[in-house]
Formats: structure tokens, C-alpha cells, sequence
């Protein structure tokens, strides 16, 4: 069976990019007439507030977008994340490393991409365990994923064949030195734990993918069978939305009486479904052909 997800990050409001994103992973779901499961993630808990958490849900049900699970949040299962990490450790897949930001921009060894300086791999090998990096260092270590080997090749619903070279992206880090979970961790865990079998959300993430693909092999598990990764909105100033930048909440909307029903089918058009101009998102029955088509935003 296909089971889809809506995975709100309680950062910060919900803006209309996200209400695109899950709008879509929602429609691609119930197209199919599969399930669909709510996972809050909040590993990141200097950002995390109960309040975004609260808000989430009531803008998602505000749009019409149902579940079939509430999964367990994320800042519940750290020690699930954990057990991973020490198995690929113990695989010698996982490392700790010292590196910090500044580090890593200064390396002369250091390559770039478009997310910015590449990681050289300069602890790989170099400490025997985490203690012995704290001891030799004074720093508390992060743990990061040996990715080393063929290129990663996928098939994207919107952007066709993907294929990333391991060499491109470098080693990247799943456990942070404040003792929690990277995103890339935690999210290939729950996905698989969580009989996840479509995976539709931002293009900014295409890369994560690769990654993530990588930690299934390496774990012995299950991964998705479908991706998508759909373009970003942008704002009036035509930078992409983010809850940081206060764009567009859909509290604000709600709370000022916008219709959801238009709100949803302007979101749709934008992504090419077609509409009259409101609509009830459970009477759309297929969306594949839209993935596939171009965009107007």
C-alpha cells in the first residue's frame, strides 16, 4: 500500500510554500488511496516550541488535509536515533569528528558546492572513539557518515533521473556535538520505521535524498519507493518563503478569514492541478500526471 506523510517542522508558522508541499504529498497519497501519517519534527529543540507544534496541526486541519497515524514525535525517539548511529559505528560507517564550521571553510583541501564548503574529511581515521577526540581536542565531537562509493542514482517524479557522486557532497554529520540527531539520520529511520513508501516535499532537498538512500543501504532498510521534489514558492521580494523571514503564515490567513478552499486551489494552480477556482482537495483522484507537468512557480 502507498503511505505518504506531512512532516511539519514546529520551528515557526506554517507559510504557504508549506501549504503547497503538503497539499501535494496529501493529494499524491490519497490519489493512490493510500494512508498518510502526521510526524512532527522537532529534533531540533532550541527551535522547536509547543506552541508551533499546536499551531501546525490546526492549520492542516483549517486546509482539510487528514491523517490515518499520528506518528510519534521526533524528541521521542532519540534513543532509536542513537541505537542507529551506534550501529553504523560499529560497522566502522560512522566517526567522530572535531571539525567545526570554521574549520571546514578554512580547509585549503576543502572543495565547494552549492551548499557550500565541502567537508575534506579530515577526522576520518583520526580518532579511535569519541573520547579519545574530547580528550585530544577539548571539543565534544560530532559523528559523521562515511559515504564513500558509487555514485547514488534515483528517479525524481519532477526532476527525472538524479544521480550524486558521494565525492560531490562529502561526509555528512548524524549526530550533532549537542548530542542530537541530524535531520538525515532521524528522517531515514522514521520513514522506514513508518512503512513510508512516497516521499514528496521541497526541491532544496533533492540532495538530501541521495543521503538519505545511502543510510537505508547501510542500515538494511526499507526505503521509498517514490520521491518528489517540488519547486519552491517565492515571496513579493522573490526570495523563498521561510518561516524565519515571516512570510505569508497561515495562521494570519486564517485568522483573517481567508477561504481555504480558495487558498488551496490557488496552491494547486501553481503547481499546474487544474480547478475552478475553490475546491474540495478529497475529489482530486489523480495528481501523478501534475508531478510530471511544468510549473508556474
Amino acid at each position: 500500500m502507498t503511505t505518504g506523510r506531512l512532516a511539519p517542522t514546529p520551528s515557526g508558522p506554517l507559510h504557504l510554500g508549506n501549504a503547497r508541499s503538503f497539499l501535494l504529498a496529501w493529494l499524491w497519497a490519497r490519489s493512490k488511496h493510500g494512508r498518510v501519517v502526521l510526524r512532527i519534527e522537532d529534533i531540533d529543540k532550541p527551535r522547536c516550541k509547543p506552541q508551533f507544534r499546536r499551531q501546525a496541526i490546526e492549520d492542516l486541519q483549517w486546509l482539510g488535509l487528514d491523517w490515518d497515524e499520528i506518528a510519534p514525535d521526533q524528541s521521542t525517539r532519540i534513543e532509536i536515533y542513537r541505537a542507529a548511529l551506534q550501529k553504523l559505528a560499529a560497522r566502522g560507517l560512522a566517526y567522530p569528528c572535531t571539525c567545526t564550521r570554521k574549520d571546514i571553510e578554512e580547509a585549503g583541501s576543502a572543495p565547494h558546492s552549492d551548499e557550500g564548503p565541502i567537508y575534506p574529511g579530515t577526522c576520518r581515521g583520526k580518532w579511535r572513539d569519541a573520547q579519545h577526540a574530547r580528550e585530544q581536542t577539548g571539543r565534544e565531537p560530532a559523528w559523521r557518515f562515511l559515504w564513500q562509493g558509487p555514485p547514488v542514482r534515483f528517479r525524481d517524479e519532477i526532476q527525472g533521473e538524479t544521480r550524486v557522486d558521494p565525492a560531490e557532497l562529502g561526509d555528512f554529520v548524524l549526530w550533532r556535538r549537542d548530542d542530537l540527531p541530524s535531520y538525515q539520520l532521524a528522517v531515514t529511520v522514521d520513514d522506514a520505521a513508518q512503512g513510508v513508501t512516497q516521499v514528496l516535499r521541497g526541491r532544496d532537498l533533492l540532495l538530501s535524498t541521495a543521503r538519505q538512500l545511502a543510510l537505508y543501504g547501510a542500515l538494511g532498510l526499507q526505503a521509498p519507493r517514490e520521491w518528489a521534489h517540488v519547486p519552491l514558492l517565492h515571496d513579493a521580494t522573490g526570495g523563498r518563503m521561510a518561516k524565519r523571514s515571516g512570510g505569508e503564515s497561515l495562521m494570519a490567513l486564517r485568522e483573517g478569514g481567508a477561504d481555504p478552499r480558495k487558498l488551496l486551489a490557488l496552491l494547486a494552480a501553481s503547481a499546474g492541478v487544474p480547478g475552478d477556482g475553490t475546491f474540495d482537495p478529497a475529489k482530486l483522484t489523480n495528481v501523478d500526471h501534475t508531478l510530471q507537468e511544468g510549473w508556474d512557480a
